[in-house]
């Protein structure tokens, strides 16, 4: 689908630098482009890769200065970008199934009218499924789940009885929701499950990602609020509760009736231990421990997590351990080879009689 490099001006709306006859044909980032192609560059420091590049013409934000390549210089060179990637790849038109006889569906379900069910999923008794909905080949949806409208479950995702998924979510992929929770009690030298009569509560306009898995409360539901975004392989532990428009990055382990308040965010690997609260707007950096709880807008780091300036300060002082040891040595040489010599001129001379 070739195009024109002032066609693709026009089409984000940007200013021209070039030869607008220029012919484009794919987008691809700097560090695949190949001839023929645009490219984006984001920031000052890429211009000399984006120089050497075979690119054609390259979409750039304004602070970018370049005269090596025809470009188109915008506001916003991501959402610029996207619009010229989805020009030469446009979306696949999905076209509408129905319920597939391939599918297994309770005649206790309850199914909208333009409900997809792809073969091999499974749908469970007295589940209800609103508009627009798609369920992919062998997701499963077990007994008396509940699904709003413009719902996507992915294959072979599974959702537990009684889960609840609101409106304009995406399951994706492996993902599980509503599995029993981790918790035990010992009895006569056994551990004995705990009760599992509680369920998951997902709001509007949530993303799961692929394999995650939420765990069912114990009585009552783990909930994720509305907006919230969550990464491919992220723990949530039973009875948890997290807020609206959180974003929980890549396995991350939430531990059993944590909270959180809206927009807080938790980068890749953190580590959330039970019955902690982390304020809304707090920021976990990545493979942060949370022992306790954190304030709202707070931004902690390290295991335990501390405020982030104090941990680099305690970054910086273990980084000059090193030569702070090498400084240490030298000086306790020093300070011996001073006593010895305050020793030699406390000796006796010869010829004197010690005290």
């Amino acid at each position: 689908m070739s195009t024109t490099l002032a066609d693709l001006a026009e089409l984000v709306n940007g200013r021209l630098q070039g030869e607008p006859t220029l012919v484009v044909s794919e987008a691809a980032t700097l560090e695949v482009v190949e001839s023929g192609q645009i490219t984006l560059t984001d920031h000052p420091d890429l211009v000399s890769k984006l120089a050497t590049s075979a690119a054609a013409a390259a979409i750039v934000s304004e602070e970018v200065v370049c005269d090596c390549k025809p470009t188109i210089v915008v506001d916003d060179v991501h959402e610029a970008f996207a619009k010229v990637v989805a020009h030469f790849r446009p979306a696949l038109a999905r076209q509408r199934i129905g319920v597939s006889p391939d599918a297994v569906v309770s005649p206790t379900a309850q199914l909208a009218e333009d409900v997809d069910i792809h073969p091999l999923a499974v749908i469970g008794d007295g589940v209800v499924i609103g508009c627009g909905s798609t369920i992919h080949a062998g997701a499963k949806i077990l007994s008396d789940c509940r699904l709003g409208c413009n719902v996507e479950i992915f294959p072979n995702a599974v959702l537990y009885e009684n889960t609840r998924i609101g409106d304009h979510s995406l399951i994706h992929a492996g993902a599980i929701l509503g599995a029993y929770g981790f918790g035990y009690q010992q009895s006569e030298g056994r551990h004995e499950l705990s009760a599992q009569l509680g369920y998951v509560e997902i709001e509007c306009d949530v993303e799961i990602g692929a394999c995650a898995t939420i765990d069912r409360g114990t009585y009552g539901p783990t909930v994720i609020g509305e907006g919230t975004k969550i990464d491919d392989l992220v723990q949530v532990a039973h009875n948890c509760r997290l807020g609206k428009h959180n974003l929980i990055c890549g396995q991350v382990g939430i531990a059993g009736s944590t909270t959180t308040g809206d927009y807080v965010v938790m980068a890749g690997q953190v580590g959330v231990r039970d019955h902690v609260h982390i304020g809304t707007g707090a920021v976990l950096c990545s493979k942060s421990g949370i022992p306790n709880d954190v304030p709202e807008g707070e931004v902690v780091l390290g295991q335990p997590a501390i405020p982030v300036r104090r941990q680099k300060l305690q970054f910086a002082a273990i980084a000059k351990l090193p030569e702070m040891r090498r400084q240490f040595r030298t000086m306790q040489r020093q300070l011996e080879a001073l006593q010895e010599q305050l020793n030699e001129k406390e000796k006796p001379q010869p010829g004197e009689q010690a005290a």
